[in-house]
């Protein structure tokens, strides 16, 4: 929500509500925590409604939602526009037939799993999560949707931590 910074008065609303966890869940990390907005629902309802009015009419048909929190936000937002939510799991978490992309992190690698077939070719997709930090995670997430011939609109995250420098891979 970067992109909307004192264009609209709810975000001061919704970032009032984000918790900051100094040393979670390791000594020298600043934690986000989001389930402070999810405890009040006129600040989480804004949440999902300033993404509901970005990408309504957007043509979007997929809404990818990485795992865990991506699922939260995610799912309201592709009911509102109209869209089928795919997640994006960890590995091991989905049955059947996926495909996978490993991704750096600060601290080692991981990996983000889809079903093959969720997302058709020339589908719009929009990658949605809680945080973006360096970016790692968002842009294994773009590289699952465009292996499959999905158009990623965009990234739509509630946190940034600009410091980190994410959107470089955009």
């Amino acid at each position: 929500m970067s992109a909307y910074r004192d264009k609209d008065p709810r975000i001061h609303g919704i970032q009032s509500k984000i918790r900051v966890v100094p040393n979670f869940p390791k000594p020298g990390i600043m934690f986000q925590d989001i389930t402070t907005l999810l405890l009040d629902p006129k600040a989480f309802k804004d949440t999902v409604d300033l993404f509901v009015e970005r990408y309504k009419g957007k043509n979007i048909s997929v809404v990818a939602g990485i795992e865990a929190r991506g699922f939260i936000f995610g799912t309201p937002i592709a009911l509102e526009i109209g869209a089928k939510f795919v997640p994006l799991r960890k590995p091991n978490k989905l049955p059947g037939k996926v495909i996978s992309e490993e991704y750096e992190l600060e601290y080692g690698r991981d990996c983000l799993e889809m079903h093959l077939g969720a997302v058709e070719p020339g589908e719009r997709a929009l990658v949605v999560d809680d945080l973006i930090a360096t970016g790692g995670t968002l842009c294994a997430a773009m590289k699952l949707l465009e292996r499959v011939g999905a158009e990623v609109v965009e990234c739509a995250c509630v946190i940034e931590l600009p410091d980190l420098k994410g959107r470089r891979c955009f």
